[in-house]
């Protein structure tokens, strides 16, 4: 099967920090052979770094990561870097 769109829920929920890796490496290799991933994560870094882009929902609000510091400090472990954001 060669799907255009996956829907994933919390791929590494409960997975062990080395099953989390080969997880998101298949999601990877999926991406980069054109197929296009919507996933909620709570692994937020992970998630980004095989992302184009992130969406935080939080008490019914969406705001763009890596844009608002206060996501950067909550969610991702850290500030954010000037050079790390996405143009909105």
């Amino acid at each position: 099967m060669s799907p255009k769109l996956i829907l994933i829920d919390e791929p590494s929920i409960g997975l062990s920090p080395l099953m989390v890796q080969e997880t998101f490496g298949i999601l990877k290799d999926l991406r980069a052979h054109g197929t296009t991933i919507l996933m909620v994560e709570q692994n937020a870094r992970s998630a980004l770094e095989i992302s184009d882009g992130g969406i935080v929902l939080e008490l019914g609000r969406a705001d763009r990561l890596l844009n608002d510091p206060a996501v950067g400090r909550l969610f991702l472990g850290g500030t954010i870097e000037a050079s790390d954001s996405i143009a909105p």
